[in-house]
């Protein structure tokens, strides 16, 4: 929430405004560059985002004896009666073809005997995970765009500018509010707007999540008139090292499709117990079969057992959690790792169509921001760095199309807002946010009611009160109200499906129910 006047603001015209530099973003600016001018805006440096963290790899069908059926039908198992077909069977046979581009742009995925290396994840009945650097596949992917990018006359980027909010004028997005911390706000005119900003991990206590996954482009979105779907389903990873008082690092599902077992602190496997396909049943049940353990051992955290697999292997596949834990003094080649479950992924997000289009024009959205069906109600393991590749591919496409139909200048508009708010005095926004996050991660995490959920909304608009109407003057301001905001809606969402679902699971409501929830939840704001 913030005052501006576009006439008394320093400005810049550009074709294409991308807020984001994760792999959506960087594919789709390869793509709208070659009809245009595209500016690339980061809230951090270019490099820091959830790509960056991505671990396991690329789902994609290349091996010669795996095919798009299989990919296909493995996918729409696991969003359980939520993915839109169409989309998955686009997905996953354009895949192929990216990955190449990929490789023809520098990526250097990981190789055995001179051909592609593939492992298996939950969820998979097949070996198709593509990887970089054992377990670096997107910091592989990332520098290897971003060194791209550095080459291409037609792309610029801006690092450490905050994306306040999106510019609409007549229905249409024509730019967006940034803000530099030593040189204040900032417009920034485009014929055409990219919102790539990832997900919202960080409204839970417990993540996997770049610091700046806080939903601000979900949220910016809902503000501009953009319709926002399927909410509810917050994926939880089933194992992150679990070091009390240490941020969560993502122990790769890759470990199991490696051969790593789960444990329970009394030593015994226990997740053929709760699925035919144990350490590799699709996410969701892996997740809630961890708590169940945890629950009834009364203990903090299982263990992820990975001794039997030689060490050799181990460093060389898994080199990023090999260094971790080493950093805590953990050797994985002769101790079990300690995990349990984390925030890891937003399923939902900003309604698109199958060219990346929302429904407010000359704007898209892409990647973890975008809702596109692909996912359903819960993601299969390693298909989001896909559909990234994907979907930024075809929404650059669109947007170079809109510029070859537009070739005049980038317009200017005299917008101006005036925020009745009022200056925020005496509050300890650290303390409400670690307050919001723990919230979510009780009420709203892997276990739901109605109870807890109805809690949650309650306490949310308690704290909503006197926040939202508070002008803010720096990202830690505007990302609070963001992740209240958005913390709302995934609540108010959970609360009305009635159902339980992929990773929406509802205590109260234990079973799932075709007949009144096969559909979607979609919220979109009221305007008068």
């Amino acid at each position: 929430m913030t005052d501006f006047n576009t006439a008394q603001l320093p400005q810049i015209n550009t074709d294409v405004l991308i807020i984001g530099s994760g792999i959506a973003g960087l594919t789709a600016a390869l793509e709208a560059s070659r009809e245009g001018r595209v500016l690339i805006v980061s809230k951090d440096k270019l490099s820091e985002n959830n790509t960056m963290h991505a671990q396991g790899g690329i789902a994609v069908v290349l091996a010669h004896d795996d095919s798009f059926d299989s990919h296909i039908n493995d996918t729409l198992d696991a969003g359980q009666g939520l993915c839109e077909p169409t989309v998955v069977e686009e997905v996953v046979k354009e895949g192929p073809k990216r990955i190449k581009t990929l490789i023809g742009l520098g990526t250097c995925f990981d190789r055995e005997d001179g051909q592609l290396a593939f492992t298996v994840e939950g969820g998979h009945s097949y070996p198709r995970i593509i990887h970089g650097k054992g377990d670096s596949t997107g910091m592989v992917v990332e520098e290897a765009l971003l060194n791209f990018i550095k080459t291409c006359s037609n792309i610029s980027t801006l690092e450490h500018y905050f994306a306040v909010d999106l510019l609409t004028t007549d229905g249409h997005c024509c730019g967006a509010i940034v803000w530099h911390r030593h040189k204040g706000k900032m417009v920034i005119w485009a014929k055409e707007t990219l919102l790539a900003t990832g997900g919202c991990g960080h409204v839970y206590r417990e993540t996997t999540n770049s610091d700046v996954a806080t939903g601000d482009g979900v949220a910016m979105a809902y503000r501009a008139g953009a319709t926002l779907r399927d909410l509810e389903f917050v994926q939880f990873h089933p194992t992150t090292l679990y070091i009390a008082g240490a941020a969560r690092s993502l122990a790769t599902e890759a470990l199991r499709g490696e051969g790593a077992l789960l444990i329970n602190k009394e030593g015994k496997r226990f997740m053929p117990d709760y699925h035919p396909m144990a350490e590799l049943a699709p996410r969701d049940v892996v997740s809630r079969s961890i708590v169940r353990e945890m629950q009834s051992t009364e203990y903090t955290h299982v263990y992820l057992d990975a001794r039997h697999i030689p060490k050799k292997r181990l460093k060389m596949r898994f080199p990023k959690i090999w260094s971790i834990c080493a950093s805590f003094h953990i050797d994985i080649s002769k101790e079990t790792i300690p995990v349990r479950p984390s925030a890891h992924y937003m399923i939902g997000g900003v309604k698109v169509d199958k060219k990346g289009r929302t429904d407010v024009a000359c704007l898209y959205a892409c990647g973890e921001t975008a809702s596109t069906g692909l996912h359903g109600a819960n993601r299969l393991g390693s298909n989001s760095l896909l559909e990234c590749l994907v979907y930024g591919h075809r929404v650059g496409m669109t947007i170079a199309d809109a510029l070859r139909r537009n070739r005049n200048e980038t317009k200017t508009y005299p917008l101006k807002v005036m925020v009745k708010a009022r200056r925020q005095r005496g509050l300890n926004l650290g303390d409400i946010r670690y307050a919001l996050k723990s919230l979510m991660w009780r009420d709203v995490g892997l276990e739901r009611n109605e109870q807890h959920l109805k809690e949650a909304s309650e306490e949310i608009g308690h704290w909503s009160e006197y926040i939202m109407d508070k002008e803010f003057h720096s990202p830690y301001g505007w990302e609070l109200q963001n992740m209240l905001f958005l913390s709302r809606l995934i609540t108010d969402s959970a609360l009305e499906r009635k159902e339980t679902r992929g990773v929406h699971y509802r205590s109260d409501f234990p079973d799932r129910n075709d007949k009144d929830w096969k559909r979607h939840i979609t919220v979109r704001r009221v305007t008068s």
